[in-house]
């Protein structure tokens, strides 16, 4: 049996090259490493006894110094159209949420970078907490292997708590992980990355990664996009697409736009039109998101029918918009509504 895990370096997270470092600091040789990752990775394996083809010399020097590193979620709740928020163990002193989303033949589990955010987005729960910490790429791993579902999983975003771009390493180690042939071996199709456009780490995301990219807007005008997204000030959303346009989204990788809709805020014809204009020879589909309720906020939901002139309207203009369909509000788990308290997730 392992030894507690608070003594112990996990395993879960580790990329190849990493694991190598561990098979030499072990007396194991180069080769290990990528039975370790298989065991980790493709065969879920919960114990270092697990890993039979190390020889058992080598299963006790590794067990002495780490563990596997996984662990279950704390906490389940389920909305009435099928998602699940799974709650995982946080870091400085705030858990994480994840969400799990069936839907058809597909089942996308959002997966959280961060305990709470820096960014303090006007709208968003997880922005109003403030900033915990930052989660290891073992901890977003857990997400994704942890849950009871995580072998019909279809596809991975990161939407939940936090910007992945304020997190960058993590991240990367993540998507290497699900997307390497020792790791999880998914093409980076199923993988979407939202950001709210740090345009450093994105650039370095972009130039790495193939994985699709999702970016909030919320705003085509800069001074109310800045009040409600105060990374407009330090990354202006024009800096961010001028840089997106350097990059091909016509063929493999997808570019979309991420726009929720506030009644009298944000969802007129002016800026429907602003922000047609602003998106004019990207190659990028937006996504409409109705606004869920959040507590004390002076922001309120568009109607529907206004939502439906407004996609119609891009549409028109030659932008490709759809609205989302919101899943999971009843129980928190819709956009903008992650927090992490435990209380609000039992079952």
């Amino acid at each position: 049996m392992e030894a507690t895990q608070t003594t112990l370096t996990p395993l879960i997270g580790m990329t190849l090259p990493q694991l190598r470092d561990v098979a030499a600091e072990c007396g194991m040789p180069p080769f290990a490493a990528g039975q370790m990752a298989k065991w980790l990775y493709e065969k879920r394996a919960a114990s270092i006894d697990d890993m039979t083809n190390l020889s058992k010399t080598a299963r006790a020097t590794l067990a002495r110094r780490y563990t596997i590193g996984r662990t279950a979620p704390k906490a389940e709740a389920r909305s009435v159209d099928g998602t699940v928020k799974y709650l995982f163990e946080g870091v400085g002193g705030r858990d994480i949420e994840a969400v799990y989303i069936p839907d058809r033949d597909r089942a996308t589990l959002c997966v959280s970078s961060q305990a709470g955010c820096r960014m303090r987005c006007r709208f968003c729960m997880t922005g109003r907490q403030g900033f915990h910490g930052n989660l290891t790429a073992g901890q977003i791993i857990n997400q994704v292997l942890s849950i009871p579902e995580s072998a019909t999983l279809t596809n991975i975003v990161f939407m939940g708590m936090g910007e992945p771009m304020d997190n960058l390493d993590p991240v990367l180690g993540a998507i290497d992980i699900l997307t390497s042939s020792w790791g999880l071996a998914w093409s980076p199709k199923r993988i979407t990355v939202s950001s709210i456009g740090k345009i450093d780490t994105l650039r370095t995301l972009l130039d790495i990664t193939k994985v699709h990219i999702a970016i909030s807007v919320h705003s085509p005008f800069a001074e109310e996009r800045a009040s409600l997204m105060p990374v407009e000030k330090a990354y202006p959303l024009k800096d961010v697409l001028q840089l997106l346009r350097g990059y091909d989204f016509a063929h493999q990788r997808r570019l979309s736009v991420e726009y929720i809709m506030w009644g009298g805020l944000n969802d007129n014809m002016r800026h429907a039109q602003a922000l047609a204009r602003l998106l004019r020879g990207l190659d990028v589909r937006v996504n409409l998101i109705r606004f869920h309720a959040i507590p004390d906020s002076d922001l309120r939901t568009s109607p529907a029918d206004t939502m439906v002139a407004f996609r119609d309207r891009l549409n028109e203009l030659g932008i490709t918009a759809t609205i989302r369909t919101s899943r999971g509000e009843d129980i928190a788990a819709a956009c903008g509504m992650l927090a992490g308290k435990a209380r609000e997730q039992q079952p």
